[in-house]
């Protein structure tokens, strides 16, 4: 294993994940229900699941597409996405 490429992804996703809406829904969730342990089971299957699809369509495109341009098409839909949320599209 490439420890590397494991620990800048990690702390990548663990920054970028830190206080976003699936926290806040955990958070609801784990304090409406009597126990929190499901919620997090079914949490972390869950993102496992969406990472896993994530991964697989990630090297899937890489076969085809360029990395680079993949970047720039991600960087572009963060831009179109934000510009939308700013003039109240999304």
């Amino acid at each position: 294993m490439d420890w590397k490429i494991f620990f800048a992804t990690f702390a990548t996703i663990f920054l970028a994940e830190l206080g976003d809406k699936t926290q806040l829904a955990n958070l609801c969730l784990a304090a409406k229900s009597k126990s929190w342990i499901p919620v997090f089971c079914a949490s972390v299957a869950a993102f496992a699941v969406v990472t896993l699809i994530t991964v697989f369509l990630g090297g899937l495109l890489s076969k085809f597409i360029r990395p680079d341009y993949i970047r720039y098409g991600a960087g572009a839909l963060f831009i179109i996405v934000g510009v939308l949320m700013l003039i109240g599209k999304v």
